[in-house]
């Protein structure tokens, strides 16, 4: 037998309890086929020699917005600016290289940096020179636009009221001054979108070539085709293009917004009376490119005080009037869109932050089971902001996956501790109370709204400090390596791809990054300065900067056996 691949003097972390170290591994047809002797003087197509230097499954981020993100990349970006001011000096630089009628887009926009204060759309009307502004929050539930875009909407005519499940704020007149939360973010969506299916697939290609830098082999795009997350309604299109063109390059889950199902008129027998064209649902696909669960929200944001909590968030200094948040629809008509997809064969990823509406997502699950009965079928939570104690058994007895953002306690957590008060942020973000649960928690980011790299989220699994260096809910740390199983097979069985990938072992897919570091022999506060050396996909070393991988000449002598490295440290 003659292997795609051998990569050897490895230190090889499986992640498989009963098998958890090798030090060389060999894949056939995309898959791993064998560890240490199984393998080591077979000859192989291609060798990887890592040199000593680790080998882990590949990360799994379940939760993040890889369009999104790729767009940012050719955009204004503010996330540097630390006050209104310096966003104006930017707004301004970029809109004097544009024509006169092009729009001014940006990304990274955060209040909290900028002393709690948005910017106003008069003075963006003078810093853009008359050009539309929209700059989207990193939070993504809100974005601040200039008068331009209010009057394309329609948002400045007498006799105007805020959309359904959105808010568009008003300075102390009375008047517009520019912010957009939640759905009110359709009004600016409508005179951009959609982007054509090209712009979107060079944005997948971009943001997925820079996963591969940091170890990332696949994703769940987290919201597409629909709502104010979606770039255009034919998202699928898109993500098929840049597959067939070499542009996707890791393996990518697609969730479905809410949006666009729709009535279908299936036979009464198959209960089928929501979804996509043809039956399209939840498993359609492949290993490289599939169709995941159905995306619905019910809340808003941390960051912007509009998710749904019980008690009101401590000090709303632009919301006195929801100081509990909101959701974004009629909580009855949410449900009953939760179950109706339940029964119609979807999984279903209900966006939860605050306490109240994760109580809405449980509510909702429980009568989907109750209601259709569907043994094996896992249902989400995303985000999962603020849990409180007496929620955390419904999880376990639901069988519902929390996807909390882990990265966001370094980035966030002074400002959500400071929303919140030392009670629920002992709530908030939870780890270790879900793990001893037994529920399969992932590891995701939510990229672009906070920095996505998996190394620095698993040092927050484990350090949970702030930016300012403060404890954000110490009790939900959990080791090393158990950080590492939720980037991993946490994240495989949490998107229905448990046994399939996740693990080093025989049978799995051959997805793997290269570290010149050992996160369980690293202190914690150094975890995210540990190097991706290489990424391979499938056996494919598809990020390899420093050339690691070699094609031996066919005629030649079989590669030898690994030499021994020392002995792992296997707890953390």
């Amino acid at each position: 037998m003659r292997l795609d691949l051998l990569v050897r003097n490895a230190r090889v972390r499986t992640l498989d309890p009963g098998r958890p170290t090798a030090h060389t591994l060999g894949v056939l047809h995309g898959r791993v086929v064998g560890l240490d002797d199984e393998v080591a003087g077979l000859p192989a197509r291609r060798v990887l020699d890592a040199g000593g230097a680790t080998v882990l499954p590949g990360f799994n981020d379940a939760h993040c917005h890889t369009a999104w993100f790729g767009l940012t990349l050719t955009q204004l970006d503010v996330s540097t600016a630390r006050t209104v001011d310096e966003v104006y000096a930017a707004v301004a630089s970029y809109a004097a290289k544009l024509a006169p009628d092009a729009w001014v887009i940006g990304a990274g926009l955060d209040h909290h940096r900028l002393g709690g204060a948005y910017p106003h759309r008069d003075a963006l009307d003078r810093a853009a020179g008359g050009r539309p502004v929209w700059l989207k929050h990193t939070s993504g539930h809100a974005c601040v636009v200039n008068t331009p875009v209010l009057e394309m909407a329609g948002a400045l005519a007498a006799g105007f009221t805020d959309p359904d499940g959105g808010v568009v704020s008003r300075d102390a007149d009375g008047r517009p001054d520019g912010l957009l939360e939640e759905t009110a973010q359709r009004l600016v969506q409508r005179q951009v979108l959609p982007y054509p299916v090209e712009t979107v697939a060079d944005a997948v290609g971009a943001a997925t070539r820079h996963y591969l830098t940091e170890g990332i082999t696949s994703f769940t795009e987290a919201g597409i085709g629909g709502g104010w997350i979606g770039h255009t309604p034919v998202e699928i299109a898109a993500y098929q293009l840049a597959r067939e063109t070499g542009r996707l390059h890791t393996r990518a889950q697609l969730m479905a917004a809410s949006d666009v199902l729709h009535p279908l008129t299936a036979h009464a027998d198959d209960d089928i009376t929501l979804g996509l064209d043809l039956g399209l649902r939840t498993g359609f696909g492949d290993d490289r490119l599939s169709l995941g669960p159905v995306k619905i929200f019910l809340d808003g944001s941390l960051l912007g005080r509009t998710a749904a909590v019980t008690e009101p968030f401590c000090g709303c200094p632009h919301n006195e009037e929801r100081p509990t948040g909101y959701f974004q629809g009629d909580t009855d008509a949410m449900t009953d869109l939760v179950v109706a997809a339940h029964r119609s064969g979807w999984s279903v990823a209900a966006h939860a932050i605050g306490d109240r509406a994760v109580d809405l997502a449980l509510d909702a699950f429980a009568r989907a089971r109750e209601e259709r009965p569907r043994p094996g079928v896992r249902h989400r939570v995303e985000h999962a902001g603020v849990v409180r104690p007496d929620q955390l058994a419904r999880f376990a007895a639901l069988d519902v996956v929390p996807v909390p953002q882990h990265n966001f306690l370094h980035t966030f957590g002074d400002a959500m501790a400071a929303a919140l008060g030392p009670e629920r942020t002992a709530w908030s973000y939870r780890m270790k109370s879900f793990t001893d649960l037994g529920l399969p928690v992932p590891g995701s980011s939510d990229r672009p709204v906070a920095p996505g790299a998996p190394l620095p989220a698993i040092q927050s699994m484990v350090t949970r400090l702030t930016e300012t260096g403060v404890p954000y809910g110490p009790d939900e740390s959990i080791p090393v390596l158990a950080a590492l199983h939720a980037w991993t097979e946490g994240s495989a069985l949490a998107t229905g791809f448990g046994g399939r990938k996740g693990r080093l072992v025989p049978g799995q897919l051959a997805d793997l990054t290269v570290l010149d570091g050992d996160p369980v022999r690293t202190d914690p506060d150094r975890i995210g300065a540990i190097r991706v050396l290489a990424t391979v996909v499938g056996g494919d070393p598809v990020h390899d900067p420093h050339g690691l991988t070699r094609t031996p000449a066919r005629s030649g002598p079989p590669s030898p056996p690994a030499t021994a490295a020392a002995p792992f440290q296997e707890n953390a």
